[in-house]
């Protein structure tokens, strides 16, 4: 009777375990579901609607997850991980999240036939490594200069195919290409993102976007009258206020004549004074502030022909510092001219009817400082076309630092599904359910390319599958574009100009890989006080 009853509990406590393990697999498979339908060129968008009403049209896995009230605790390590994606790689942030969810639709079956988590996460590990092994060697290298950008443009088009600014796609697909390469060392394989900046302003088209090689910040001179343009600029950069000093102690004024008065005036004047002609002895003709000053120093500043912006904030100020080769003074007794900073040309720029002005300092002693100054219909526009710019400049930057690349269109996800396959046939034990379930998993991403296109997901990916093994060729995959298909989308890749970088496919199965090994090694979840 004993013998009986622990057998039974030890039932229980298995199936406690396994319930345990499907509510965590199916929190985290919803997540994956969401993003989905937003795969591919033809991916749909989503509407994301903050607390305050304010409406974002975005299809970006990354930014779609970080809006995202999750509260599930294994569901939060899908968003986290899009984000990762996103820290390291800039792009492929929607793919990760849909291979792990296919990931762990296979795990779920492997755990119903009674199969071991661990066991099941070893397998997926040694399949991983497998297709990541693949990827190396059916990567290619492409090869291009400052004279040849092709290369880098058809890339970052590949990036920008899945965006909402994607009629605009080769234009902005060159500006990101010539921002990166402004910043570039070739040499030595580095980008330094710190010298790009994007500015946004709504008004125009996408097709007015332009690369400004300078510096752009959105304010306008401190009065009306001053100069708007000023050329061989040497500008003074300072984060102490024009305005006299301030007492920190508490203090009590009373003024009970006109003489008084006359005098506290004279010596306030002689404080925006001495401010004003310190700066001019240092020989500087612009003035860069961080905070504000009063409409006495305005006027002063503009009898004593020194143009002036004010409430510049702490990035533009090094930014500006840094493209100038100015130095940040935060005292006027500190001001000299080794410390100011050299631009060709200051200029004020207006848009349209409106009073909307911006500040570009161009030809800067720092000639690498560029700015991509984005339009757009309205502010929606404008946001998410910063955020695709910045996506397809990291698979810029990936792209020089590896010039290694895969074909799109699910073509590199079918070579390594086969590959993985063939490697299960190699394999003994319960570990090759588990390689199997991996190279099932990895025909999930063209299933979703073709669902999404509005094309029959199973007849497609057999038919790829299949010209891959007869042809021998790894290039081959889901033509999106309908129209130039006969019987089957399959197309050429290589042909269609559609490719990602090497590092960043890689990462994205290595990424959904240790997740999911995460996920399966959990078997509870103990929040602080309830135990």
């Amino acid at each position: 009777m004993t013998a009986r009853m622990k057998t039974r509990d030890m039932a229980e406590l298995l199936n406690e375990v396994c319930l345990w393990f499907i509510s965590n697999i199916l929190a985290a498979k919803s997540i994956a579901k969401v993003l989905r339908s937003s795969l591919g060129p033809k991916g749909m968008d989503k509407m994301l609607v903050s607390q305050d009403g304010d409406v974002t049209i975005n299809n970006d896995g990354a930014t779609i997850l970080s809006r995202m009230a999750v509260s599930h605790q294994v569901a939060k390590l899908l968003v986290e991980l899009s984000a990762s994606q996103d820290d390291e790689i800039g792009d492929g942030t929607t793919g990760v999240v849909v291979l792990a969810g296919a990931l762990l639709e296979q795990a779920e079956k492997l755990l119903d036939r009674g199969i071991h988590p661990v066991r099941v996460a070893e397998g997926f590990e040694k399949a991983a490594d497998v297709a990541i092994e693949t990827l190396s060697k059916i990567a290619e290298r492409i090869d291009f200069s400052k004279d040849n950008l092709q290369p880098l443009v058809a890339t970052a088009m590949t990036t920008l195919n899945s965006k909402i600014i994607n009629v605009d796609r080769k234009h902005m697909a060159e500006i990101s290409v010539n921002a990166v390469l402004s910043v570039a060392d070739l040499d030595r394989h580095d980008v330094n993102f710190d010298m790009i900046r994007v500015e946004g302003k709504p008004g125009g088209s996408l097709n007015d976007t332009e690369l400004v090689n300078g510096i752009v910040i959105d304010k306008d001179f401190s009065h009306p009258q001053m100069a708007k343009e000023i050329k061989d600029a040497k500008l003074c950069i300072l984060t102490c206020p024009f305005e006299p000093p301030r007492p920190k102690t508490k203090h009590k004024l009373e003024i009970t004549s006109k003489e008084a008065y006359e005098r506290l005036y004279a010596q306030e004047q002689q404080y925006f004074t001495d401010m004003v002609q310190k700066v001019k002895d240092s020989g500087a003709n612009l003035v860069i502030c961080q905070w504000g000053f009063d409409d006495e120093a305005n006027h002063l500043l503009l009898q004593n022909h020194l143009p002036a912006v004010r409430w510049v904030g702490g990035v533009e100020i090094e930014h500006i510092a840094i493209a100038t080769g100015a130095r940040i003074v935060p005292r006027f007794e500190d001001l000299s001219e080794d410390k100011l900073g050299k631009a060709g040309v200051v200029r004020e720029i207006s848009f349209g009817i409106t009073k909307e002005r911006m500040i570009v300092i161009e030809d800067c002693a720092n000639t690498t400082a560029v700015t991509i100054l984005v339009r757009g219909g309205n502010q929606m526009i404008v946001d998410e076309a910063k955020r695709s710019l910045h996506d397809a400049m990291c698979v810029v930057r990936n792209l020089i630092k590896d010039n290694r690349v895969v074909y799109g269109g699910g073509s590199a996800e079918i070579a390594c599904s086969l590959a993985v396959s063939n490697y299960a046939e190699t394999v003994t034990g319960v570990d090759q359910y588990a390689i199997r379930a991996f190279a099932d998993a990895l025909d999930d991403i063209p299933l979703a390319l073709a669902e999404n296109s509005g094309l029959s997901a199973i007849e497609e990916l057999a038919e790829a599958k299949s010209r891959q093994i007869r042809e021998h060729s790894h290039v081959l995959g889901i033509g999106a574009n309908v129209e130039e298909a006969s019987e089957f989308a399959t197309a050429d890749m290589r042909k269609q100009g559609v490719f990602e970088t090497l590092i960043g496919k890689q990462q994205q199965i290595q990424l959904a890989a240790q997740v999911v090994k995460m996920i399966l090694k959990i078997d509870d979840v103990i929040s602080m006080g309830n135990y």
